[in-house]
């Protein structure tokens, strides 16, 4: 009987902490991961990278992940932060720390594996392993199932991931980068591969030697440009022939590059949409 009101209250103590938990996510990534594991009634606040699900739309937002203000953050009184590795800078994070704020800090998720530890982190730091493991087996299934459906198709598309949000000149994707992670896991090939590490800006001479089939970029992207007239008009790529071929596709740049739990839907409707843009 000792045993079992033991167990009894100490479930009880948990239960209470988490209902007191004042989560603020910082990355669309994690805050995917937390509601995907059933807690976003804990989000008292998010960053502005976390653009869905539109439930957790009406949130105070704190601000951008990598110009975080320890002002802003502690406004929403927060227990608890979970962020990407991306979040800063690292003084800021050190205030919160001072301020009492617990910390749990994520690697980077360009990976689909790396993606799969987020979610067991996630979980374990908002102790809601039974929730992870439910989440985990789905998501693994479901990776399992987009990679084979992709590795059966017969074509391999060249493709030239450009990423412009309209705050500068448009930049190209190189290795070591989610979009050029997203390409690979697609099916498709980055014309840039091998040639350098990130991202550089883009230029007529680079974008015709690399001769893309198809061109892929952000729905925000062609926002921004004002269409995709305008986004394939512009002089570094008029000329392409996947340019004038209209040649190109998008999707949501969170659902793009954000390497969270929805990753095998987005890696399926990419390698799709190349296909057939």
């Amino acid at each position: 009987m000792m045993r079992w009101l033991l167990s009894f209250a100490l479930a009880w103590c948990a239960a209470a902490h988490a209902t007191a938990d004042r989560l603020v996510t910082v990355g669309g990534a994690v805050t995917e991961i937390v509601h995907a594991l059933g807690a976003s009634d804990r989000i008292v606040a998010t960053d502005t990278t976390s653009t869905w699900p539109p439930s957790l739309q009406h949130l105070p937002r704190i601000g951008y992940q990598r110009t975080l203000a320890a002002e802003g953050v502690l406004s929403v009184r927060p227990t608890r932060l979970i962020a990407t590795a991306d979040a800063g800078p690292p003084a800021v994070l050190t205030q919160l720390r001072g301020a009492g704020v617990n910390i749990v800090q994520l690697p980077q998720t360009h990976s689909a594996e790396a993606v799969a530890e987020a979610i067991r982190r996630v979980a374990d730091a908002l102790g809601e392993r039974e929730a992870g493991e439910k989440l985990l087996t789905s998501y693994r299934r479901e990776w399992e199932a987009s990679q084979r459906a992709i590795a059966a198709q017969p074509t391999h598309p060249r493709a030239l991931f450009i990423l412009d949000h309209g705050g500068g000149s448009p930049m190209v994707a190189g290795d070591d980068t989610a979009a050029s992670a997203m390409l690979r896991y697609a099916g498709a090939t980055n014309v840039l591969a091998g040639r350098f590490s990130g991202y550089r800006p883009l230029t007529a001479e680079a974008a015709l030697a690399a001769d893309p089939e198809v061109i892929v970029t952000t729905d925000e992207a062609v926002q921004a440009a004002g269409g995709r007239t305008a986004f394939l008009a512009r002089p570094a790529l008029a000329a392409l022939p996947a340019a004038r071929a209209g040649r190109l596709v998008s999707l949501d740049a969170l659902r793009m590059l954000g390497f969270g739990p929805r990753l095998p839907e987005a890696v399926s409707e990419l390698a799709r949409k190349m296909r057939t843009p």
